[in-house]
């Protein structure tokens, strides 16, 4: 098995180029599925998540290019309206997707039911939800969701939580039905707006993405386009959180500062320097590090995406800080193996009590899930020690090339 080997004790510095948006590629490249037509979408991130999503398209009969500089060429003239096997949906949470896609263009279908990181209960009853609201039939029937929806009309929904995938995929859903679909507390992630963008570039009609409130106008057809992926906020908030938490000099490169705010703004109450550019941040520590409380919302709040790193960052600053998650249940399953490095936490329910101590120490631990890796590879970084961590693929779901980007920046990192 692969595993990452990581002499700790190094600053980070140097300049690092962030690839596209994990949490953005997955839905626009399902949306691609709407049109019978051919797409072209740049700034893919070369990722497991997205071979997978890949493979199940090319397993429904679509044509997929996608080249060594993330331009993906999708044909979707011939795609069929059937199941994707089970082996390829259970490994990809957003196969959920193909849902909206489904009853948008085919007017019903059926779907596996979706896998991922095991990070507590993802239900998709809000999916569900919306589809019958626009007047589908749903069934559940021995983990395959079977969706029928002859005539989908427009309505108004509200969503009991302001959910990224119930958001998109009713939108997948809505655009080709007829009438007008309002849908309220929507979720209002950057990636919701890329999605309603491509959709809109293909001859959607969606309004007030990035909202509580958008409003989508039915059209009878759409078609291919292309269009580019905005870059990946939780792989440049991990960078960030590694160069504070090294107390090194990191230049983040190709990002939007405004996706960043919350994570800015939290790492400078700890005493960071943050410079913000056009399209990139710098990161800086030139003094000691005080310990703050954080708590996981829904954007513009700190995503929940980068708890686990932001709690590695303060395992080893002097005072005790608290860490509140309020999305998934289950985003404390790292913290065991955390504690074999010598951290000191405690999880009472939904909360984390760190009390920082001077250094972690390397020891043999597993990645629990994508972004548990990620933390465990910059616990790796600040560790006294050889740190090794087994379980790696969760971290190639999300992360492009992240040993090669961390040597860049200096660390003593090796993927064996």
């Amino acid at each position: 098995m692969n595993k990452l080997v990581i002499e700790g004790g190094v600053k980070l510095n140097g300049e690092v180029s962030i690839s596209g948006f994990k949490n953005a590629a997955l839905p626009i490249i399902t949306a691609s599925l709407l049109a019978a037509d051919k797409s072209v979408i740049e700034n893919i991130p070369l990722i497991k998540d997205v071979y997978i999503l890949k493979n199940i398209i090319e397993t429904l009969g679509g044509k997929v290019h996608l080249s060594d500089d993330g331009v993906m060429t999708i044909d979707a003239t011939n795609v069929e309206n059937k199941t994707a096997p089970y082996e390829l949906a259970k490994q990809l949470r957003a196969s959920y997707y193909l849902a909206g896609v489904a009853l948008g263009r085919f007017k019903g279908g059926s779907i596996v039911y979706p896998g991922g990181c095991d990070i507590g209960a993802r239900p998709i009853d809000l999916h569900i939800k919306g589809f019958e609201a626009l007047g589908a039939d749903v069934k559940i029937d021995h983990g395959i969701i079977k969706c029928n929806g002859e005539g989908l009309k427009g309505t108004n929904i509200y969503l009991d939580f302001a959910s990224v995938g119930a958001t998109i995929n009713i939108m997948l859903a809505a655009v080709l039905a007829k009438g007008n679909t309002i849908i309220e507390n929507a979720a209002k992630e950057p990636h919701i707006v890329d999605t309603a963008n491509f959709l809109n570039s293909m001859g959607a009609n969606i309004r007030g993405a990035g909202t509580d409130l958008i409003k989508i106008s039915g059209v009878e057809k759409l078609h291919g386009c292309t269009y580019s992926i905005i870059p990946d906020m939780i792989e440049a908030g991990t960078y960030m959180v590694a160069a504070a938490a090294t107390g090194g000099d990191v230049l983040v490169k190709d990002v939007i500062p405004k996706h960043l705010e919350a994570v800015i703004a939290k790492l400078r109450e700890m005493g960071v320097e943050v410079r913000e550019y056009d399209n990139s941040v710098r990161v800086r520590v030139t003094r000691n590090l005080k310990n703050v409380n954080i708590k996981t919302l829904t954007y513009p709040g700190l995503a929940t995406d980068l708890q686990q790193p932001m709690a590695v960052l303060l395992s080893t600053i002097k005072g005790t800080s608290m860490v509140t998650e309020t999305v998934f249940e289950a985003r404390f399953k790292y913290v065991d193996e955390l504690k074999r490095m010598g951290a000191n936490i405690k999880v009472d329910g939904k909360t984390a009590v760190i009390k920082g101590i001077d250094k972690l120490s390397g020891a043999k631990i597993s990645a629990t899930d994508l972004r548990a890796g990620a933390a465990f590879v910059i616990a790796g970084l600040i560790a006294e020690g050889t740190t090794e961590i087994d379980n790696i693929q969760h971290i190639y779901r999300g992360y492009v090339s992240m040993e090669t980007k961390m040597k860049n920046l200096g660390a003593k990192i090796v993927r064996i």
